[in-house]
This record gives C-alpha cells, sequence and structure tokens, in this order.
C-alpha cells in the first residue's frame, strides 16, 4: 500500500492551534472520539520530523496546518492594522464602508471598485491612480461609461496593455444598464454568470466592499499571504492548492461584521509587507499566527497526535532558500514562445511632402484586441534576407490597397508607385507568454494628390496565423454581451493616419516601440 493510501486510512482527529501574543500553543479537543497518542517508535519518529531547526522543512505534518479554524484573532490584528494603513497609500477608489448607502449609491460604490479593480490587474497601484482619476473624470457613472465606444475606451486605456480588459468593461457596463437598469449586480454569482471580464475574485472584491457581503478574494497577493500563513508548499497551479487558499480566504470573512475591509487588509498586507522577496515579518500583524513565520522561528507545536496527515505539500528542495520565501512554492515557469514579425510601416508620401501612414485595426478579441498597428505578417518563417522581407512587404501591400502601385520605372508622374523598400531592423518586445521580435521594413509610396484607396476587403493575417489553442479565449458570456451591447467584432479595418497623429492613435507598446525605431531612422538620414 503507499504512502498515500496508507495516510487516507488513518483516523482524522481534529487538531487546531492559535497562538497568543506570547507563542503558546491552546489545542481543541475532539468533541467525540478520543484522540490517539504516538507510541514508542512511531511518536519518535514524528517527533523527529518537527525537532529540526527549520520546522518548514519537515515532509510530515498535520493536513489542518492548511487551516484557518479561528479566524477571530487574525481578522482583529489584520484589521486593527489596517486601519491604521487605510489611507497611507491616497487610493482614489479607496473609501470607508457605509452601510447606509441607498441601493443607488451602492452601486455606485460597484462601479468604482470594478473599474479600480480590473485596472489593477496585472498592474501596479503608482500606475494605475492617474489612470482611474482621468477614467472617472471621463465616465462618472456607468450610464456614461456604457454610452461611449470601443475607440474611446481605448484610447483612455492606451498604455496599460491587456486591453481586452477594457472591451470587457464597456460590454459590462453596456449590459448592466440594459438589463439591469444601471444597477450594479449586488451577488457575487450574479456577477461572475453574467457580468463579462468579472471572475471570482473580482465579484468578491465589489460584492465585499461595495455590499458588505461576506465573500473571499484570492488575488496573487493573497495568495502569497496566505501560502505562509497556512505554511502551504504545494504545487501553486493545482486544485487541490487552489481550494485550500479559497477556503482560507473564506474562513477569513465568514460572518464577519467587515468582509470589504478584511479583504481590502489582506490584499494590502500581501502587496506592502508580505512581498515576494524581504518580506518585512517583523512589522506583519499575522506573524503570531503565519505558519510559514513560526515554522522557521521552530516555535510550530510538535505532534502529538496520529491524524489525517497532509498529502498535497510537495517536498522542500534542500536548494531552496530558508525562511518565509519558500513559500509559495515556485511554479515551473513556461519558456515563452519565440516568434517573428514582419512589419510593413508604409508610408504615401505626396508632393507637397505630406505624409500618411497604413494603420491597420486588429480583431476584437486575441492579443492586443481592437488596437492598431502597421500591417503585420505574424509568426514568419523566414525574413532575414531584404529580398525575402521586400518579396513579403509587396504581397502586404497588395492586400492593402485597392489597387496595386506600379513599379518605380514604368509610374507616370501623378501615379502612385513604390519608390523604396528598406529594412529598418529589429525590435524586441516581450508579452507575458511571447518574445516578439518585430522586423521592421518601411515601404515608402510617392505620386498622386491623395494617399490611394484602402482595400475595403482586406482580412488581417493575425486571425489566420493564431493557433486555436494560443488565441485569446473569450467567455460565451463576453461574446453574447459585445453582440448586444454593439461592442463591434467585424474584422479589422485599414485606415490612412497623419504622421502627427501616428504617436496619438490607439497603438500598443510594442508598436510605438517601432514608432521610435524608424522615427530615429529617420532623423539620422537627415
Amino acid at each position: 500500500m503507499s504512502n498515500v493510501a496508507e495516510r487516507r486510512k488513518t483516523k482524522r482527529v481534529s487538531y487546531v492551534y492559535d497562538s497568543d501574543a506570547s507563542g503558546s500553543v491552546e489545542e481543541r479537543s475532539p468533541v467525540s472520539k478520543k484522540r490517539k497518542r504516538a507510541t514508542g517508535k512511531k511518536k519518535e519518529t514524528i517527533d523527529a520530523y518537527f525537532g529540526g531547526q527549520d520546522a518548514s522543512e519537515d515532509p510530515m505534518h498535520p493536513l489542518s496546518r492548511h487551516t484557518i479554524s479561528n479566524p477571530k484573532p487574525l481578522r482583529q490584528a489584520l484589521l486593527k492594522w489596517f486601519d491604521g494603513v487605510h489611507d497611507k497609500r491616497g487610493m482614489p477608489w479607496r473609501k470607508r464602508y457605509d452601510g447606509s448607502l441607498s441601493r443607488e449609491l451602492q452601486s455606485q460604490r460597484a462601479y468604482e471598485v470594478w473599474i479600480s479593480e480590473i485596472m489593477l490587474q496585472q498592474t501596479q497601484v503608482v500606475t494605475v491612480i492617474p489612470y482611474y482619476n482621468r477614467w472617472m473624470e471621463k465616465y462618472p457613472t456607468i450610464q456614461d461609461l456604457a454610452a461611449s465606444d470601443i475607440e474611446t475606451v481605448n484610447g483612455l486605456w492606451k498604455g496599460l496593455g491587456y486591453y481586452s480588459r477594457a472591451a470587457r468593461l464597456l460590454s459590462g457596463a453596456q449590459k448592466i444598464v440594459k438589463e439591469y437598469d444601471g444597477l450594479f449586480p449586488a451577488s457575487a454569482k450574479e456577477m461572475i454568470d453574467n457580468i463579462p471580464g468579472i471572475g471570482r475574485y473580482s465579484a468578491g472584491a465589489i460584492s465585499s466592499i461595495a455590499y458588505g457581503h461576506c465573500e473571499p478574494v484570492l488575488d496573487g497577493n493573497v495568495n502569497r499571504l496566505l501560502s505562509r500563513v497556512l505554511a502551504l508548499h504545494a504545487n501553486p497551479k493545482a486544485k487541490s492548492t487552489l481550494d485550500i487558499l479559497w477556503e482560507g480566504a473564506a474562513a477569513m470573512v465568514k460572518d464577519a461584521d467587515r468582509p470589504g475591509d478584511i479583504n481590502q487588509g489582506l490584499i494590502e498586507l500581501g502587496s506592502t509587507v508580505c512581498k515576494v522577496q524581504n518580506p518585512l515579518c517583523k512589522e506583519c500583524p499575522l506573524s503570531e499566527h503565519c505558519g510559514a513565520y513560526l515554522a522557521t522561528t521552530s516555535r510550530l507545536p510538535a505532534v502529538q497526535d496520529i491524524e489525517e496527515l497532509c498529502s498535497i505539500c510537495e517536498p522542500v528542495d534542500p536548494s531552496e532558500e530558508r525562511g518565509v520565501t519558500r513559500y509559495p512554492m515556485k511554479a515551473e515557469r513556461k519558456k515563452a514562445r519565440e516568434e517573428v514579425d514582419l512589419v510593413n510601416v508604409i508610408e504615401w508620401r505626396s508632393t507637397f511632402g505630406d505624409r500618411h501612414f497604413v494603420l491597420a485595426r486588429r480583431p476584437e478579441t486575441g492579443l492586443l484586441a481592437g488596437l492598431y498597428e502597421f500591417p503585420t505578417l505574424p509568426d514568419v518563417q523566414d525574413c532575414s534576407s531584404a529580398a525575402k522581407a521586400k518579396k513579403l512587404g509587396d504581397e502586404v501591400l497588395s492586400s492593402v490597397l485597392e489597387k496595386s502601385p506600379a513599379t518605380k520605372s514604368s509610374a507616370g508622374a501623378q501615379e502612385i508607385r513604390v519608390s523604396k523598400t528598406a529594412q529598418i531592423g529589429d525590435v524586441l518586445h516581450v508579452f507575458s507568454h511571447i518574445r516578439k521580435t518585430y522586423t521592421v521594413q518601411w515601404i515608402l509610396l510617392e505620386g498622386g494628390d491623395a494617399p490611394p484607396t484602402l482595400n475595403k476587403t482586406y482580412s488581417s493575417p493575425v486571425c489566420s496565423a493564431e493557433p486555436a489553442a494560443k488565441k485569446a479565449k473569450t467567455s460565451k458570456k463576453t461574446k453574447e454581451s459585445e453582440k448586444k451591447s454593439g461592442v463591434k467584432t467585424a474584422q479589422e479595418q485599414l485606415q490612412w493616419v497623419a504622421y502627427d497623429e501616428v504617436a496619438r492613435a490607439n497603438i500598443g507598446t510594442g508598436v510605438m516601440k517601432i514608432w521610435k525605431k524608424i522615427c530615429s531612422h529617420w532623423d539620422s538620414e537627415g
């Protein structure tokens, strides 16, 4: 029989500990079953496991170590600390909870929390604050947002990244106005089931902070914090690990008087004190309740009972750093895939020196959804030679223009012609899962009194180039909401943009790098 099977057959006996300020341990006796005491060699073995210098290396420990059985002292310590730092970082969306607000004002609070939480995903607080202030100035209510369009929303979002978030905010607002009379749902389940872009974390944050509902949150900061409080050294992506952490988060707010403040306190503590590196354990209000901290100071209680042992935690690698930073267990990071895109900066220059550039709108779903870029061939296999790049560029040009331009030698004075094709160089841009190399090519068109007509049936090569497994997933509720609310889902469009307007267009950071690269090339040419 395997060790795991043996553990599962072992009778479970309640084992709970809460440490007070002096570090003493209080045990709660089981209600109906007598405790089994470990005796003889078995007890010596268990004691040996917990008698080491760093208790976090113990391969045997009770499963109950990873539960919060008595959250009251943790809540009290957390709230006392949070009350003192509530306004410290000047977050405009953070306000004191007021249970006497009308339904309309609660809905307004939910809207404010929603915007802040979506902006804060993958983005630091200091970056979000000015974006949030500009957003609320432009869209002070959910009705104002619902009346907007994706172009304006993307323009306001420019620089925050992960642009699909902005599109889902728009479609979500339009759905709430249309189907909920503009009142933000109060139920976390209702949000998850019906509002685009709202998952379990966002729903818990909105429901608890705006409506005072006892719903848990688990973002990256809370995940790290609870992994340490519960001394959980397990595969961070495994469902069993996430289940334990969600249960811990739920225990913290269950039947609590201030669930929103508890959740904000957990997030704030994880962000500012229980940091990834160099955590400030001496300043942490939960250190006396933290399994990781107590383990590293050898203050975890010795095992005196035979009970269900933990089969979730993975062995600690001896090479891992000691201390609380070994929690949570480090995930194996997938190497970002390498891709090379051929970017064609197509310029038309008039006889008077006016300069215009083709920008193509990306699809409404997937990477950089709805943003503009220079016509691009994604993930090309070979464009290392200038001749190969020029040939591919000619193909792109033919698909972009309604009528193919003449060659330089055969064109008349007023006829659109390709006067120059030049390789500008490479631009590196790293996404979370893709390492992109943009090979930049400049195609200069001259002739005529106006820019050449663009192809109205142009179809982006981006759609066909992305394998199905690699395309960003769009939930059913998001698709349905975008259809009903009028968010554009058509193929990308082409437009000529004046030189001075390119940098102000709705382009992503990678395209801005490309633009700066080619502008630098022109400057060097004089």
